[in-house]
């Protein structure tokens, strides 16, 4: 092969790397575009009025990413509340909600494997934290969202077998006093549950509960 020859092979060569296709680049900026984007500072509540307190845990989930971008749940306790998030920290859905009957931020060691009828009233704690909420059934068969399977505490839809605690009533007061009626469970309407908290039973889902006696610190171990 001539020397003359083999350089025309070379530049041959030179001129078709030069003439990469579009798609090449395409590819490049696709890969580079699949980080994620920025935290948002805030969680962003709407016009609906929310506590301080489940302001701060909301914002700081959004701020840390520590929902790693699932959608999650906000239980303000003390104000007897329920706040529904995308995993962009949008609120997309709030509602008042029943809670145990007995102020706590802890449960009672083996309260979920005791009979309804065993546990005592200072037993009947909604417990304060972070929450991995798994999909299931209730012994009664139905669709609830776990908050603690262990604990048998789950949020699912009020119920209304005993009249005499008057739950749709307690549902519908503005005040939060009469809203602790439960052994621990979350209570909420119907309709929410089915439009706001049934298409979360097929996602990932992050449920933070607000404590009442014990700072948010202390709880969630937030840094910022």
């Amino acid at each position: 092969m001539s020397t003359t020859f083999r350089w025309g092979l070379v530049a041959i060569a030179a001129i078709a790397a030069m003439a990469l296709p579009p798609a090449v680049v395409l590819i490049r900026g696709a890969t580079a575009g699949t980080a994620p984007p920025p935290a948002p500072i805030s969680a962003d509540f709407g016009e609906t009025e929310a506590s301080a307190q489940a302001i701060r845990l909301a914002g700081w989930v959004a701020r840390s990413r520590d929902n790693a971008g699932a959608q999650f749940i906000v239980i303000d306790k003390q104000r007897a509340h329920i706040y529904v998030f995308d995993g962009r920290a949008r609120l997309r859905a709030d509602s008042p909600v029943l809670i145990g009957a007995a102020p706590g931020d802890d449960t009672a060691p083996g309260v979920g494997q005791r009979p309804l009828a065993e546990v005592r009233f200072d037993e009947r704690t909604t417990p304060a934290g972070r929450f991995v909420a798994e999909t299931g059934r209730n012994l009664r068969g139905e669709d609830v969202l776990w908050v603690s399977y262990a604990d048998a505490v789950s949020i699912h839809p009020v119920l209304l077998n005993n009249p005499d605690e008057q739950r749709l009533e307690r549902l519908a007061t503005p005040t939060v006093e009469d809203n602790r009626v439960s052994y621990g469970c979350i209570n909420v309407p119907t309709e929410f549950f089915e439009t706001s908290l049934r298409p979360l039973l097929t996602v990932r889902t992050i449920v933070y509960v607000l404590p009442e006696t014990r700072p948010l610190e202390q709880v969630f171990g937030m840094r910022a």
